[in-house]
């Protein structure tokens, strides 16, 4: 396969998986498909949405980049090697962006989501009641395997199960991006290097 073609294909590839991560970031806004969070942000939805990590970097930052990409494998005036070494850097742009959609999304995942809990004791408040910064990479006391627990976050219902299929699914799509624009890193180097079998652009 021509750099160029790969370069076309690396492109499109990224446009379902920035989709899929600004949706996501978009119902994360919504908990428990509820409006209420969004009229009290501050108190009642999970700080790792507000970071805009889905939105902003795997969504926004990968996608104007993946635009460009495409456009470099396409016969026109941006195929040839200064548009395979313009696409190196955007690649490098998007990676970064992929990058702080990933880790917010895991930040997310591991902190838990901010609910309206019942402590042991009878007392109901809204909180993040499992994240713990000293336990932070504690995978056998995270609640994500305590699921008994995630019954006292009262509202919004379902808050959790809610938190952790769209931080997830956000968290493969920004790895996945991640793997794709490093690929197209290499790729627009030996664009450079060696040309996009276009001759005639060279």
């Amino acid at each position: 396969m021509c750099t160029g073609d790969c370069a076309k294909f690396i492109g499109v590839s990224l446009y379902p998986f920035c989709a899929l991560c600004i949706v996501c970031n978009i119902l994360l806004l919504f908990p428990g498909w509820s409006t209420d969070a969004v009229n009290d942000p501050q108190q009642k939805l999970t700080p790792e949405v507000l970071y805009l990590g889905g939105l902003m970097g795997s969504g926004l930052l990968v996608l104007i980049p993946a635009i460009c990409i495409q456009y470099t494998g396409r016969k026109g005036k941006l195929n040839n090697r200064i548009g395979m070494l313009v696409s190196i850097v955007l690649a490098a742009v998007a990676v970064c962006g992929s990058i702080y959609g990933f880790v917010t999304s895991l930040l997310g995942l591991l902190y838990g989501p901010r609910c309206y809990y019942t402590f042991l004791n009878g007392e109901k408040r809204w909180t993040i009641p499992f994240k713990r910064e000293k336990e932070f990479l504690d995978l056998e006391r995270s609640y994500l395997f305590q699921r008994e627990s995630w019954s006292r976050c009262a509202e919004p219902v379902g808050v959790v199960e809610f938190n952790v299929i769209f931080f997830a699914t956000i968290m493969v799509a920004s790895a996945i991006q991640i793997v794709l624009c490093v690929i197209q890193m290499v790729n627009g180097l030996f664009g450079f290097l060696c040309g996009t079998c276009q001759r005639k652009f060279y």
